[in-house]
């Protein structure tokens, strides 16, 4: 049985962008995109429903400040606690799976979708596209750039503008273009931060 172009697509193979199916399929999630980015903030049940009906996983507590931008909806999947600034965009070709916990900035753009290397075979019109997975944790700095087929680690910071071309390992700080690891985090960075945020609430509650 042959292949349609979407189980191509899915399956990170060449593939026609083009097909009728998922034409419709990219104009049915624009449709749902432009009412969610014509919401407001006092419509948060309206905002849950529209997300729920466009993405394809979503666990409780998640929140996406608009404006927000996606191909499909139905290769994203989203754990619980799942913080997205304003203006991300994902590139849904393949499915971006992020775990619990995941902060992004704005302006995070996450791509699943590539082109064929040469000008000849770019030409022809066939994609193709690989998955991505940001683990649990993970802060995303503001205009980082996640490129197609990157697995980044859990409680993993990506600095802000960082373009990730290559898997980054759990507990890793990652800068630059294209981005490095400069250090992992330690035992001692947890025990600090958490005794720092712990010192600021006692703070407020004895004002």
């Amino acid at each position: 049985m042959t292949k349609s172009q979407k189980d191509r697509m899915l399956a990170g193979e060449l593939y026609l962008a083009g097909d009728p199916e998922l034409v419709a399929m990219r104009q049915e999630c624009k449709k749902k995109i432009q009412a969610y980015n014509r919401t407001s903030s006092d419509e948060p049940a309206q905002r849950q429903k529209l997300l729920q009906s466009l993405l394809g996983e979503m666990g409780e507590g998640c929140y996406i400040e608009p404006p927000f931008y996606v191909d499909y909806g139905s290769q994203v999947k989203l754990g619980k606690g799942v913080y997205f600034n304003m203006d991300c965009m994902l590139l849904d070709t393949c499915e971006i799976k992020i775990g619990d916990d995941v902060m992004f900035g704005p302006r995070v753009s996450v791509y699943t979708a590539h082109h064929p290397l040469t000008k000849k075979a770019r030409l022809s019109g066939a994609e193709l596209g690989t998955p991505v997975e940001i683990g649990d944790g993970s802060w995303i700095g503001g205009g980082a750039i996640i490129n197609p087929g990157v697995k980044i680690g859990k409680n993993c910071v990506i600095g802000s503008g960082s373009v990730v071309v290559r898997d980054i390992p759990d507990n890793a700080i990652a800068v630059g273009n294209p981005a490095k690891v400069l250090r992992l985090l330690k035992p001692e960075d947890e025990a600090k931060w958490d005794q720092q945020v712990a010192d600021f609430f006692n703070e407020l509650k004895s004002e």
